[in-house]
């Protein structure tokens, strides 16, 4: 494998201070948990290969949001968010099945059910009315808070997640998921 092909499997985002790719600028190819140490804000960026999910705190902590491969010249705007990037995590590739299992309570309570692929409304589906905590067994998920993968997001990677809201997420309900493919590229 070459070093051009290994940057695209890698995954490769640039952050810019400014709308529209203007300013001091940082190149990233992997997670970086606080952004603020090489950009005093980020209003811009561009993914040149891969898919991130970027957080507008530090430490992969807040608001979330996908992105892939694609030009945000002004993403706050483009995304509805009201701060800056402030760290961001590289997806990695997945080939294979997508195995999760989501609950209705904390602690793998409640109802269950077993995902292999995208739903875009649980309520639906399998008559659940929320998702507290869950079991990725296979692939990389995204977890949207509305029906039909709109409102926040959350990115799921293999473990288990006991309880949303003590990773922070307070008072959301979870009503769609859906499979980060290996389109991202």
């Amino acid at each position: 494998m070459g070093e051009g092909s290994l940057i695209l499997y890698l995954g490769q985002i640039t952050f810019y201070e400014e709308k529209n790719f203007q300013g001091r600028s940082y190149e990233c190819m992997n997670d970086c948990s606080d952004m603020t140490s090489y950009l005093s804000r980020c209003q811009s960026c561009r993914v040149e290969s891969g898919c991130f999910m970027v957080y507008d705190r530090t430490n992969y902590m807040g608001n979330q949001y996908f992105m892939k491969r694609g030009e945000y010249s002004d993403y706050q705007n483009m995304l509805g968010m009201r701060d800056c990037i402030r760290s961001c995590r590289m997806i990695p590739m997945h080939r294979g099945q997508f195995r999760m299992k989501v609950y209705e309570r904390e602690n793998f309570g409640g109802q269950s059910h077993e995902m292999m692929d995208d739903c875009d409304n649980i309520m639906d589906r399998y008559r659940m009315n929320d998702v507290q905590s869950c079991n990725v067994m296979d692939g990389h998920w995204l977890m949207y808070e509305q029906p039909q993968y709109r409102g926040k997001q959350m990115y799921m990677r293999p473990g288990e997640y006991r309880s949303f809201r003590d990773m922070g997420m307070s008072g959301m309900r979870f009503m769609s998921m859906r499979r980060i493919m290996d389109s991202c590229n």
